[in-house]
C-alpha cells in the first residue's frame, strides 16, 4: 500500500532523513517510532504530500506523491499532533465544513453520521469544540482524518495528554480502524504501540535503525530466548525434567518464591517456542505450573538500545528493507 524508498530530506547542511525505506502492506498497523528530531513528522509529512523530498519516492496504493498529488491526498487520512480543529465551532459545522473542504462525494448526512457513530462522538456533535475535553477533541481529529473514507491513515501522537481512560478509548479505536485501513501511528507511548502495531519501524538521526515485529526486534536484540517458569514440585525433578526437553540450552534455578513451588529459567534454542512442551511435561509429571513469563526485552527497552545512540540496523536487514 505503501512504498518509501531511498527518502532523503535536507535543509541547507543538515541532513534530516537519510537514505530511509520500508514498505507497509495494506490492512497493517504500524508503529513509527523515534526520538525528538529522528526526523518522524519530516517523513510522515512526506508521505501525505506537505512536503517533498530532497531525493527518493513514496507511492501510495502505486500512485507516486509527486505526480499524483491530489489523488494521493485522497487516499490519506492525517491527524497531525497538534488537530487541525476550530475552536468556535460546533463539532456539526467543523465536520461539514471538512466534507466541503476535501470534497468528499458520499452522502454527506449519512456518511458524518457512520464517522462519529465509530469514533463515538454522537453525543457531543451540536457541541463547541472549545467546550470539549482533551480526548473528544482528539476523536473529533480521527473523524476529519476519516472523511472521504481513505484506506490509509496517518496518525501523529493521537493519544498525548490524554488520561489512561482515554488512552484506552483511542487504542481501542485505533484496532478496530486497523481492520480496515492501513494505519501508520507515530506515539511515545510504547505500551500502546506494543498492543496495537503488528510491526514497528524505529529511525534515529534520520536513519533507519530497525524495522520488524516487536516480538522479532525483542529477541534479536536480547540474543536469548528465555522462559521463567514457576513449578509445584521438588526442584531436582523439574530441573532434571526440564533439562530433557529437546530444544533446551540451558536450565538455572531462580529460587523458591512461595513453598512448596520454585523458579526456573529456560533457554532455548533460537527460534523454538518452548511452551506447549512445557505444558505437556508439567501435564505428565503432575507439576502444576503456577507462572510463566519470557524474559525478552519490552518494547521500550528495545527503543532504548536502539536510539541510545550508535546502533545501525545491519547491512543485511538495511538491504532487505529496501528490496
Amino acid at each position: 500500500m505503501i512504498e518509501v524508498r531511498n527518502l532523503t530530506k535536507r535543509y541547507g547542511s543538515n541532513v534530516a532523513l537519510d537514505d530511509i525505506s520500508f514498505s507497509v502492506e495494506e490492512g497493517t498497523v504500524l508503529g513509527f517510532l523515534g526520538p525528538n528530531g529522528a526526523g518522524k513528522s519530516t517523513t510522515m509529512n512526506i508521505i501525505t504530500g506537505y512536503l517533498s523530498a530532497s531525493d527518493g519516492s513514496v507511492t501510495v496504493d502505486g500512485l507516486d506523491t509527486l505526480d499524483h498529488p491530489n489523488e494521493v491526498k485522497r487516499k490519506i487520512g492525517y491527524l497531525p499532533e497538534q488537530p487541525p480543529l476550530y475552536q468556535d465551532m460546533t463539532v456539526k459545522e467543523y465536520l461539514n465544513f471538512m466534507y466541503e473542504l476535501k470534497k468528499v462525494t458520499l452522502p454527506k448526512k449519512k456518511h458524518i453520521g457512520e464517522i462519529c457513530s465509530l469514533v463515538k462522538i454522537e453525543n457531543v456533535y451540536g457541541r463547541l469544540i472549545a467546550n470539549l475535553s482533551k480526548g473528544y477533541r482528539q476523536r473529533v481529529g480521527i473523524a476529519q482524518a476519516l472523511l472521504g473514507n481513505p484506506p490509509v491513515l496517518i496518525l501523529d501522537e493521537p493519544t498525548v495528554g490524554l488520561d489512561p481512560k482515554q488512552i484506552i478509548e483511542i487504542r481501542n479505536l485505533v484496532q478496530n480502524l486497523g481492520r480496515s485501513h492501513t494505519v501508520i501511528l507515530s506515539s511515545h507511548i510504547l505500551p500502546e504501540v506494543q498492543a496495537v502495531c503488528e510491526r514497528v519501524v524505529v529511525i534515529n538521526n534520520g536513519r533507519l535503525v530497525a524495522d520488524g515485529t516487536p516480538d522479532n526486534l525483542s529477541q534479536e536484540m536480547t540474543g536469548n530466548h528465555k522462559l521463567v517458569v514457576r513449578m509445584a514440585g521438588r526442584e531436582q525433578e523439574i530441573r532434571s525434567g526440564l533439562l530433557g526437553l529437546s530444544r533446551v540450552k540451558e536450565v538455572a534455578s531462580l529460587g523458591s518464591k512461595e513453598p512448596g513451588a520454585c523458579d526456573f529459567s529456560v533457554e532455548a534454542e533460537p527460534g523454538v517456542d518452548l511452551r506447549r512442551d512445557l505444558f505437556a511435561l508439567a501435564s505428565r509429571s503432575g507439576w502444576p505450573i503456577l507462572g510463566l513469563k519470557n524474559n525478552d526485552l519490552t518494547l521500550e527497552d528495545v527503543f532504548l538500545r536502539l536510539t541510545g545512540g550508535g546502533y545501525e540496523m545491519p547491512a543485511g536487514k538495511k538491504e532487505a528493507a529496501k528490496k
